[in-house]
């Protein structure tokens, strides 16, 4: 037995119960892990509502890092005791938990549990938007929304490391400081400000390559208004909501222009892409592009309040729950 938060109906935030839940053996392609940490993503939010199907009674959570406690028998590639972290299937908000082996990796020794729990989802989302949706280059000009969030965060750095001007937008002048610290070129307050007018006096004209949006509703279809001829609108959350069926016609109007709304389980569907995806995060972060650093710390009974602020957009950087 262990303890879990769980959803039995869609709702805010407090339809998140702490329960007590039966913990079976492994089968044989899982291996059980103890939690230390927890990672805490605005998915887990589009499955709280019932934006993201999900079988009730369910244990949100996507992420998360601690030790090997038992494995199947075919998952002898883990030992007992082996520091792992992963992302995969729902039942990170737990103490323990049983996964597929496929989902896991080892553990670097540089990078703590609570590092760990956090760098998975937003690290391999920066990951794959980055170096396999468009491949961003010395040059390029890009533009991304939220840039003070944690997967905004990562972006801001890995883009401005690999020699692109990076634009984000913000919600206030503390948020504007964090995507600065983090590499943006020109932060943009939205709230203020007239993004696209701003995209445009800060390129004097020549818009942007690429758009990373994970806002959804609130930057759409404005966003289009921003690049360039042939650019890349790449849409991989809906913070403020889901956006709406467009004519796809929009796109030649506005230059020729590419969209795509790709995910990360799609990338990692593949046991090989996942572990080179992982290996090109960390040798992101050993060389400096990316700083992981420690995400800020709940415990697992306080999920109903960090959901809300993750929700009210009043938190920057990455979270995670402590069991």
């Amino acid at each position: 037995m262990v303890k879990a938060i769980r959803v039995h109906q869609p709702g805010g935030p407090e339809v998140l119960v702490m329960e007590d839940v039966d913990l079976p053996a492994p089968a044989d392609h899982e291996v059980q892990i103890r939690h230390r940490a927890i990672g805490v993503n605005y998915i887990d939010i589009y499955r709280r509502t019932g934006a993201y199907p999900a079988d009730y009674p369910f244990i949100p959570g996507h992420e998360g890092a601690g030790e090997v406690i038992a494995f199947g028998d075919k998952a002898k590639s883990f030992k007992v005791g082996d520091r792992v972290a992963y992302v995969g299937a729902l039942g990170g908000y737990s103490e323990a938990r049983n996964i597929a082996a496929d989902s896991v990796i080892h553990l670097p020794k540089a990078f703590s549990c609570e590092q760990g729990a956090a760098m998975m989802l937003k690290g391999l989302t920066a990951q794959y938007l980055l170096r396999r949706t468009f491949k961003v280059k010395k040059g390029h000009r890009v533009l991304v929304h939220a840039g003070a969030g944690g997967v905004g965060q990562l972006l801001c750095q890995w883009a401005s490391a690999l020699g692109a001007k990076v634009i984000a937008t913000v919600g206030s002048v503390d948020k504007a400081k964090i995507a600065e610290k983090a590499g943006a070129r020109h932060t943009i307050l939205y709230r203020e400000e007239n993004f696209v007018e701003r995209v445009k006096e800060l390129t004097k004209g020549k818009l942007c390559d690429v758009v990373y949006d994970g806002v959804g509703r609130a930057t759409f279809p404005d966003s289009l208004d921003c690049l360039k001829p042939f650019g890349m609108f790449v849409s991989f959350g809906s913070a403020s909501g889901p956006i709406a069926a467009f004519d796809i016609g929009l796109l030649a109007l506005k230059g020729s222009l590419y969209a795509t709304r790709p995910s990360l389980f799609t990338h990692i569907a593949r046991r090989r892409d996942y572990e080179a995806m992982m290996d090109d995060l960390v040798d992101a972060a050993k060389r400096g592009f990316v700083s992981l650093g420690q995400p800020a710390r709940f415990p697992l009974a306080d999920a109903a309040v960090v959901h809300a602020a993750l929700e009210s957009r009043a938190t920057s950087g990455a979270m995670v729950l402590i069991p």
